[in-house]
Parts: structure tokens; C-alpha cells; sequence
């Protein structure tokens, strides 16, 4: 490689924008202190969330902001027993949000009834509901990166959906809204390590997919790194590859009503 070309390499390798430094820098924060939230910055967090991408512009995402005490609590307990959901400055709950696209179809006053015969269920296609979810994921990832660019830390909470038709009536959410997680926002009051992601290799391929046992030395190593990683950070209490960890998952059925669940609510059922 000439000179030219090595500087190049070398600059792309280690020149980074102040976005990907932050996109890299994310971690899981679990201890907030107790500081309030400026409204302004929470407002500027949600914008941020309506700015992503979504699906044929549907705009299918509603965000409930959790401020009532028992609430919380409830939520806390739901979730699996996660006490910083009732200590954080602010909870969030992202749903996926069909019903307001369907009352609004319906004060069209052009609207007219399509011939399909299942019409009297609109919006209850699986794809309808895997893009209303898709339109969630990114429009919190912006809101995830929004917030931590204010210095402020975040952490999903995919639990509530461990008892999802609780958080559902005391949210008291319609036919065609589902709370898919909940949001931790706050002022961190930690600075965990960054857990590490699987390298590059493992995910990034070019026009044709490649099976895992093709880059399995560098999966074996990957494993032996995350398993220092959870050595370390619980001082030997925890002692796992990933691999193992996945295997565990794999092992245990979970949330085993969110399809009667969907179901009840009009989504997915076709």
C-alpha cells in the first residue's frame, strides 16, 4: 500500500464526528439522580422521535409519559420488579398506534367502504403491524440519542410487556394500540462499562448471507470477551459466554401471550 493510500485507510479508521462518538458511547443506565427533567429538553426528546423514518408515513407511534406515583409502582412491578422504572425522573411508554389512523380514515368524508370483506376489521394485517412496530423502534432510537446528547441517560424496558394487558387498561389503551416498552430517562448516576457488541465480521456481509460457522473462531472469541465483561462487572458473580447466555434463552419460553394479546386488540390477525 503507498503512503496516499495507508493515510487514507488510516484516517477513516480513526476520524469521528461527534454523532458516531455518541452512537458508540451508549449504555443501559440503571441509577439516575433525582434532577429533574427540563420540560423543554423532554419536548426537543419527543421531536427528535417524530423526525425518524416511518413506513408509508403513517406515523404510527403514540407516547405516554408516566407521572402518577402508583402508576409507576405498578409499572415497576409489572416489569419484573425494576425499581429505577418508579425512580426515574421520567418514564416512558411507546406504543404502537393504529387507532388514530383508523378514526380519522373514518371522518373522511370521501371515505368509502372497500369491498374487501374483512373491512370491518381495518388494520388488522400482520404487515400493518410489523410496520407500526418498525415506525416504534426508530422513532425511540431517535429519542434514545436525542436524550443522550443532553447528557441525559436512557434504559429500554421491554418487561411491561410481561404483563402487557395490565399496562394496557392502566393506560387505558384501545383496539389497536399496544405497548410495545417503556423508556428510563434521566441524569445518570453511574458510568457503567459499555457492553460489547458482537465484532463487525459477525453482521456485515456483502450481497450474499454467511452462515455462522464460517466465522465461528471469531464468534469463540467473542464469547470469551463477554464473559470476562460479566466477570468484571459483577465481581465473579457472573460467569457466561454469550453463547451460553443465548442458549438460556433459547431454553425458556417467554411472554407466551403476546399473540391472544395482539389478537384481542385487532392486530396481526390476518
Amino acid at each position: 500500500m503507498n503512503d496516499a493510500k495507508a493515510k487514507t485507510s488510516a484516517t477513516s479508521e480513526s476520524v469521528k464526528n461527534d454523532t458516531i462518538t455518541l452512537l458508540q458511547a451508549h449504555r443501559s443506565i440503571r441509577r439516575f439522580k433525582q434532577k429533574s427533567i427540563n420540560s423543554a429538553d423532554l419536548k426537543l426528546i419527543i421531536k427528535a422521535g417524530q423526525a425518524a423514518a416511518t413506513s408509508s408515513f403513517c406515523q404510527s407511534v403514540s407516547v405516554i409519559r408516566v407521572t402518577d406515583e402508583y402508576k409507576r409502582a405498578q409499572m415497576a412491578e409489572w416489569a419484573g420488579g425494576q425499581p429505577y422504572v418508579q425512580s426515574a425522573p421520567e418514564f416512558l411508554v411507546f406504543c404502537a398506534d393504529l387507532s388514530r389512523a383508523k378514526y380519522l380514515i373514518s371522518q373522511l368524508d370521501s371515505h368509502q367502504p372497500l369491498s374487501d370483506s374483512n373491512n370491518d376489521e381495518p388494520f388488522a394485517w400482520t404487515e400493518q403491524f410489523i410496520t407500526a412496530t418498525l415506525d416504534v423502534g426508530l422513532f425511540a432510537q431517535n429519542c434514545a440519542v436525542a436524550a443522550q446528547s443532553l447528557d441525559l441517560g436512557i434504559c429500554y424496558i421491554g418487561g411491561i410487556r410481561n404483563q402487557i394487558q395490565n399496562v394496557s387498561r392502566a393506560l387505558e389503551l384501545p383496539d389497536l394500540v399496544v405497548p410495545l416498552f417503556g423508556m428510563c430517562i434521566g441524569y445518570p448516576d453511574q458510568s457503567p462499562d459499555r457492553k460489547p457488541r458482537l465484532p463487525t465480521e459477525a453482521v456485515f456481509f456483502e450481497n450474499t448471507y454467511v452462515a455462522a460457522k464460517e466465522y465461528e473462531q471469531v464468534s469463540n472469541e467473542y464469547d470469551q470477551h463477554i464473559k470476562h465483561y460479566y466477570e468484571q462487572r459483577t465481581k465473579g458473580k457472573l460467569s457466561q459466554t454469550w453463547s451460553e447466555q443465548l442458549a438460556k434463552q433459547a431454553a425458556t419460553q417467554t411472554r407466551p401471550h403476546m399473540q391472544t394479546f395482539l389478537h384481542s386488540k385487532g392486530m396481526a390477525k390476518r
